[in-house]
């Protein structure tokens, strides 16, 4: 046998830090986002710390989503109106099941209205975009 091969047969170290065991414990996330910019960000940032959140596509799929996963978080974009926010948060917090979730939306910093009204429907955290940004990291910490 070539020494190539040989090498190639050896048990390999493992390339990550985390056991099979931690990896099923990572929570679920769902991200209601498709902002391209904001996508980006919400993926790098999750994978850097090992986490894969699931993109919805529509209003529909999310809330199929959370019935089969229960996941732990999902974040909305409060100004995409695929995603009906302020209709999909009250359903969410309607739902014994579901009611549990963490919501965590952002918006522009000039939506005052919007803001309220997303409190209102029952959105755990709303943030501007600049705040979200920023936390990001920490919000997605939480969830690892």
């Amino acid at each position: 046998m070539t020494s190539s091969i040989k090498a190639s047969l050896r048990p390999r170290k493992r390339l990550y830090s985390m056991s099979f065991v931690e990896v099923t414990m990572a929570r679920k996330i769902i991200i209601a986002v498709r902002d391209m910019f904001f996508a980006a960000r919400i993926r790098g940032t999750a994978e850097r710390l090992g986490l894969s959140p699931a993109f919805a596509t529509s209003a529909d799929q999310l809330l199929e989503w959370a019935r089969t996963e229960k996941p732990h978080l999902i974040i909305f974009d409060l100004n995409d109106a695929r995603y009906r926010p302020l209709e999909t948060i009250r359903q969410l917090k309607a739902d014994g099941d579901l009611a549990d979730i963490q919501l965590i939306g952002y918006l522009s910093h000039v939506q005052v209205d919007l803001h309220r009204r997303a409190r209102e429907a029952g959105c755990d955290q709303v943030l501007t975009k600049s705040a979200f940004t920023q936390r990001l990291p920490e919000i997605l910490s939480l969830m690892t």
